[in-house]
């Protein structure tokens, strides 16, 4: 048997003599600002011997939870807004970067006055708890074997925030393996609770809209990664292929190791929330996570250097990265990577003798809008015009170019594509308004009162991308409108069939919202919910051509 080296042989013997347990993840102290949501229902109760119990009652994780999800979905935290602040204020910023981050910014402002939310998709709700052994929830409801009255409280705080707020509900029961119905509640919440020392109940609180989940990646390797040229070649990779449907720019996370595939895509779940901006910076014999900060440094340039930019092209991909190494199984190299989008949405919570605390986000995002400069007009793009004169006008005009939309759009998504696809397949014809008007991807927020539309931002483009040769080659679909990069099946059928693909920036749901969308209503199938098929008629709604009908796409390097 092959010796084992001294290095590693001190290594062990280090850990021997230091104990069998040290804590994995080493956070330091709390230094989030928090806001005391009242006392009422939270007891501390002396047990003798310095020891006690917290009495919770269930209304008290209903207030936080709800909430929670309703700060979240109409504020942001104050980095994530200076982040935009800052590419208005850095002279190598491309003129697209400045554009993408001067309407987030807008949008953030009018999301803060809490009846758009900040983006369509208001996301699964997630809360992850960690639960004090010493915290007990007080029981007051139903009292049979098996019922749950603390994640009953906390799903009744989500559904009291998207019952009452202009949320979107986005969850799908299936009936069979095939059959979907929408819950109309945006429940079921996906609730984690661990157990730790302790008489405090902490919570994390995440609204994960479809995009940015749909970019979360785990990829199996080998310890032939852990090399720099190698790591950075495979990081240069990840990073182009996480595209832009998902509202760059990112705050990303890496995680390296783990002792299985969930404890890595769990640590990458909380590291794009930014959970362990405090970790230590090295690792030790007994195996403790830390950051990278040498390899945060270089990921940054890494992506800058894909020119993608904040969407339309320039340095501004990522705000942050945040790199975690993990022990791991020696025949095993898990590698997560994921992010968190423009609509950046994670709160802290915690009960504790004190009381209910909630983390305390920017409520006065306007002070990060600086002023962006005069604006080059974009290209004006009457909709009301013949399908062809439309495409007359798209083709003056080269890959990248801003355009200004005004006039009438059918709005179609997943569950609706495929309903038309199963219609052309039928009966080898489309309804007249897919031939006549633009199609938008996009799936509305609920309307506020008073309002032609609610938040009503596009959604990632690639789900669509299976029904676009079929559409076009009938005569549909010859103008899309939607977020992120194509396939090259969709570049190639615009090529063939004389159609375009323009790109909507990916975030200002609430402004798109507000002051771009002048009507809205249901035309078909309206007993999908936000999946129906609408008609809207829009005003100076700005996009940009990312695919043109002579095979040139924005995003890649030589056309077809």
């Amino acid at each position: 048997m092959k010796a084992q080296p001294q290095e590693g042989r001190e290594a062990a013997e280090e850990g021997k003599r230091a104990g069998l347990y040290e804590p994995l993840f080493q956070k330091g102290p709390d230094t989030t600002p928090y806001r005391h949501l009242g006392s009422d229902g939270v007891k501390w109760e002396e047990m003798g011997e310095g020891q006690g119990i917290l009495r919770v009652d269930g209304a008290c994780l209903e207030l936080l939870i709800s909430q929670a999800f309703d700060d979240m979905s109409h504020l942001f935290r104050r980095d994530h807004l200076e982040s935009w602040g800052r590419i208005l204020q850095d002279a190598t910023a491309s003129e697209n970067d400045r554009y993408v981050a001067h309407e987030l910014l807008r949008n953030a402002v009018i999301a803060s006055q809490r009846v758009f939310p900040s983006c369509q998709d208001t996301g699964t709700a997630i809360i992850i708890g960690w639960k004090g052994e010493q915290v007990w929830i007080n029981r007051s409801r139903r009292q049979e074997v098996g019922w749950d009255e603390e994640r009953e409280a906390l799903s009744r705080g989500v559904f009291e925030t998207y019952r009452k707020r202009n949320l979107r509900y986005s969850q799908l029961a299936p009936l069979s393996m095939y059959e979907e119905v929408n819950t109309g509640s945006n429940l079921p919440a996906q609730i984690q609770i661990s157990a730790v020392p302790g008489a405090e109940y902490r919570f994390l609180c995440i609204a994960k809209g479809g995009g940015s989940a749909n970019k979360t990646f785990l990829y199996q390797k080998t310890r032939a990664l852990l090399k720099r040229e190698h790591m950075h070649s495979f990081l240069s990779e990840a990073l182009v292929s996480l595209g832009t449907a998902a509202c760059p720019p990112y705050h990303l996370a890496v995680v390296v190791g783990g002792l299985s595939a969930e404890h890595n895509l769990h640590t990458l779940k909380l590291a794009s929330c930014r959970y362990y901006e405090d970790l230590p910076t090295s690792g030790n014999a007994r195996g403790r996570a830390f950051r990278d900060a040498a390899l945060e440094s270089e990921i940054m340039q890494l992506a800058k250097e894909t020119g993608i930019g904040a969407q339309f092209g320039g340095e501004h991909f990522v705000h942050s990265v945040r790199v975690i190494r993990l022990p791991r199984h020696g025949a095993s190299l898990a590698v997560g990577v994921g992010v968190s989008c423009s609509a950046d949405r994670q709160i802290l919570g915690k009960i504790n003798r004190r009381g209910i605390f909630i983390e305390q986000l920017e409520e006065d995002p306007a002070r990060f809008l600086q002023s962006a400069g005069a604006e080059a007009p974009g290209v004006q793009v009457d909709l009301e015009q013949p399908i062809s004169e439309i495409l007359s006008t798209l083709d003056a005009y080269p890959v990248g170019t801003r355009v200004m939309l005004s006039g009438t759009m059918i709005v179609a998504r997943d569950v609706a594509h495929a309903r038309l696809a199963e219609l052309l397949e039928r009966t080898g014809r489309l309804p007249e308004y897919m031939m006549r008007y633009p199609v938008y991807y996009a799936g509305p927020a609920k309307t506020p009162e008073g309002y032609a539309s609610g938040s009503f931002g596009p959604t990632s483009s690639q789900r669509m991308d299976p029904y676009v040769p079929m559409f076009q080659k009938a005569g549909a679909s010859l103008v899309m409108l939607g977020k992120g990069n194509r396939s090259r099946k969709v570049v190639q059928s615009c090529k063939d069939h004389g159609g375009f693909y323009l790109g909507s920036i990916g975030g200002p749901a609430a402004r798109l919202g507000r002051d771009c969308i002048t009507s809205v209503k249901a035309i078909d199938y309206p007993q999908l919910g936000m999946e129906a098929v609408w008609q809207i008629t829009v005003k100076d709604f700005p996009a940009f051509i990312i695919t043109d009908n002579k095979g040139s796409d924005f995003f890649l390097k030589s056309p077809l």
